[in-house]
């Protein structure tokens, strides 16, 4: 199946292609605290390469899908494409700060709550319930959350956190946004927000310093973002935004493991217990969710 097909299938697989799209998010996404730490220039520098490359990628791919309907493409995104713009822009910019102000496992545990925010948003906008086992997940997430926060106050990680949990929430806004206008592609809401990063972080990034033997890793960087965004975007289409969110947690283990094997960063006790009970509260819902039906909204 071709990548165009993919966008625009109403068919009874359409499930699957999400779940996989989500899935492969997931796994590109995780590598995203590697690149931080291995990249020491200054955050903004980092935000002004990451965002150029990564739309010049998604650029790419809305040009070769699309070809001579680009420009309608484009311009069918509307206001609320603007809207989930700003919300990625945004979300961007405190994700990759969150990274250096606290420890990846932080980061990505907090994320870890997405597909409970976005529910209770789904909720909110559109009236549809989710299961009584997402609402339990949701309260017991909290529980892990509350419990790293509270570490992170006497450790000196409340600025990180905070910037995370920004993070999460306007990422969980945005997957709404998506999936409640599915006939409409996002793909050059997500390439405009990429670039809007870039344009946002200019005044004070130094652009040229990046230039060197190690500009392959602001590249790398690039393209891991522009794909992981690509992902997300064609497979929030597909499934419903808080089965997309509850997928997407699961890139919390393999986020914590590529830090650890690469710079030895060990959580703390506490984002131990809180991110097992996060995990827990995912993995639960997951499970007790197996054979019934999600909410479409």
């Amino acid at each position: 199946m071709s990548a165009t097909q993919i966008v625009v299938s109403a068919t009874p697989g359409r499930d699957v292609h999400g779940e996989l799209l989500i899935l492969g998010s997931a796994l590109v996404f995780s590598a995203a605290g590697y690149f931080a730490r291995l990249i020491q220039q200054d955050v903004w520098t980092v935000l002004f390469w990451r965002g150029m490359i990564g739309g010049l990628f998604i650029a790419s791919y809305i040009v070769w899908c699309h070809r001579g309907a680009t420009l309608a493409v484009i311009r069918s995104v509307g206001r609320i494409g603007l809207f989930a713009a700003a919300c990625s822009t945004v979300a961007t910019i405190c994700f990759v700060n969150a990274l250096r102000q606290t420890t990846v496992a932080d980061v990505n545990i907090i994320n870890a709550t997405a597909p409970f925010m976005t529910a209770a948003l789904t909720w909110l906008f559109s009236g549809v319930r989710e299961r009584a086992s997402t609402l339990l997940a949701s309260l017991l997430a909290l529980v892990g959350v509350a419990v790293m926060f509270n570490a992170a106050r006497l450790e000196g990680h409340l600025i990180g956190d905070l910037l995370a949990l920004a993070m999460t929430v306007l990422m969980s806004i945005l997957m709404v946004v998506i999936r409640h206008h599915r006939h409409i592609s996002m793909l050059p809401a997500a390439c405009l927000s990429a670039f809007a990063t870039t344009l946002v972080v200019l005044p004070v990034a130094h652009p040229a310093a990046a230039f060197g033997p190690h500009f392959v890793w602001f590249v790398l960087f690039g393209l891991q973002f522009g794909l992981g965004l690509l992902l997300l975007t064609l497979g929030t289409r597909l499934i419903s935004a808080s089965r997309s969110a509850l997928i997407g947690a699961l890139e919390v283990p393999l986020a914590c493991v590529w830090v650890w094997l690469a710079f030895g960063e060990v959580p703390s006790a506490a984002s131990f217990a809180g991110g097992a009970i996060v995990m827990f509260a995912v993995i639960g819902d997951l499970l007790t969710g197996r054979g019934t039906n999600h909410a479409t909204a």
